[in-house]
This record gives structure tokens, sequence and C-alpha cells, in this order.
């Protein structure tokens, strides 16, 4: 804004007037430029205060345009009549809108507002108590100096740990640490709950098949032998096996309601060696780990 820039009809230029002056023309006139000239003028004490929590993981600008917030509500509210400069009516709202601004987004993790008030109010005891007693004090110590419970001083304490949040993939600061990559060390899904989940819905329709049957789906879908194979061992025709696993399988899928549980239906297949599941599933996971 111009220095040369007069207030209404005067020789007075908005940048040499007084606090008071400009104060008096926005309030009683409604000249913006009044305010306008007195929150630039301020600025610079907005800045320094915000300076305080430069520590804290917000820069300078962006607390600086939080403190604006209050410095724009001071001089709105401001009337003169609290007998004191606007700086000094201002710093209070500015630091409220810091502090207000801190507590409900600048925590990664919402938290209650009563421990993240306890937070702040044990930073500073734990530096009054560590310079009075020469050393780091106690929960207890705490506790008493801050009229709570030590539970309540642990909570506030480790609540700290939410203000920020650490990405999965940030490597470890340490040159010894070769974890490398955090997200190389997560589980896998594995294979074998729903192989577990397959086996039980078939142990509840192999409940419905005589024992020989049972035996002769076990040895042609588990372990994996052909027709002649099982025939030989059961001392019946390979015809005869053919049709027994046709009406057993048959009779299981019936019982399960489902054909997505049950093995696929091959029994005509007889010449050829089927893998066992278990054997297959592993030579599956060697080719996929190469």
């Amino acid at each position: 804004m111009s220095t040369q820039t007069m207030l209404g009809g005067g020789g007075v230029g908005y940048s040499s007037a007084g606090d008071e002056e400009l104060m008096r023309r926005y309030h009683q006139i409604g000249d913006v430029r009044a305010r306008q000239e007195l929150i630039e003028r301020h600025l610079g004490f907005v800045r320094r205060l915000a300076q305080r929590y430069a520590h804290r993981g917000e820069t300078i600008e962006d607390l600086t345009q939080v403190g604006c917030v209050g410095l724009i509500k001071a001089v709105d509210r401001y009337d003169g009549k609290h007998k004191v400069t606007l700086a000094t009516y201002a710093a209070p709202n500015i630091l409220g809108e810091i502090k207000r601004h801190f507590r409900d987004k600048g925590w990664s993790v919402r938290v209650p507002r009563d421990v993240q008030e306890l937070n702040v109010k044990l930073g500073r005891v734990v530096d009054d108590l560590t310079s009075r007693l020469g050393r780091s004090p106690s929960v207890d110590e705490l506790a008493e100096a801050t009229d709570t419970t030590p539970e309540q001083v642990v909570e506030a304490l480790e609540s700290s740990r939410a203000y920020s949040t650490v990405s999965l993939s940030e490597r470890s600061d340490d040159a010894d640490d070769e974890s490398g990559d955090p997200l190389e060390a997560l589980g896998d899904e594995d294979e074998g709950y729903q192989l577990v989940e397959q086996r039980e819905l078939l142990r509840q329709g192999f409940e419905t098949l005589a024992e020989r049957e049972r035996a002769i789906l076990h040895m042609r879908f588990f372990l994996g032998l052909t027709q002649s194979e099982i025939a030989d061992r059961v001392g019946i025709s390979q015809m005869h096996v053919s049709r027994l696993i046709r009406q057993s399988v048959d009779q299981v899928r019936d019982e399960l309601g489902s054909t997505e549980a049950l093995p696929p239906r091959d029994c005509r297949e007889s010449g050829r060696r089927r893998k066992p599941a278990a054997l297959a599933g592993r030579k599956q996971r060697v080719r996929a780990s190469s």
C-alpha cells in the first residue's frame, strides 16, 4: 500500500498513522484499508510468535498463516477499551489459533483433547523437574506434579507417537540394519488355509460313503494311483473301480451341493497316474520361488 495514501481528508498517510488511529478509522467508519494496514503491520509479530513452534513438524510459513487468523480476529474484536496495545491484545488470539491448529489438525491419529493437553503440559513439567532434580523424573513424580494418575501420564506420553506416522517403506537410519524394506517382511497369503477348508468340506461328504469307497477315492485323488493300481490293491476289476469312483463322486457332490470343492471328474482317465495334491502344490511353489 502506498505511503502517499492519505487518511480521509487529512495529511497523515496510512503507513505513518498510529494503531489507534487506524483502529478508529476501521471500527467507526468501516475503512477496510486501515484494517489491511494493521494486519500487514503486525505480520512480523505473528511470525515471531510462530517461531516458538518451529520444531514441531510444521513450516514457519504455515504457522504464520494460521497465526494471521488470530490476528484478524483480534483486529476485528479490538475496540480500544482494553487500554492495551493491539499487539498485547492480539498475542493470546494468535497463540490460541496456532495451538488449536496443532490440537485439531497436527496429529496423524486423532487423540482426545485432554490427553493432548496433558502431553503438552508434561513437556514443560519434565524440563522443570529435570532441572530441579538433576535427573529424569519418574512417572509417579510427573503424576504428582500434574495432579494426575500414573496411568494418565503414561497414556499422555505414549500419545506423542500418534503425532506423526512413518511409512512402512521407510528404511532404518541404522547402518548395521540389513532388514531392508519393511514391506518385504510382511507375510503372504498362506495357501494351506484354503487347503484345510477344502479338506474339511470333503470330509463331510466322505462321511456319507462306505469304507471301501472312501479308500478308493483316497487312493485315486490323494495318493495319485491309477485305476489299475487301485484295482490290484482292492482286488476288483478296473471297470468296477471306475464305476465306484464315478458313483462315489456323484454322491459326495450331491451331499455337498457344490462342485467347487471336489476334484475334477476324470474317472474315465484310467491310464495316467495323477500327482498327489500335496506334491503338486510343493512343485508349484518351487517354480514360483525360482
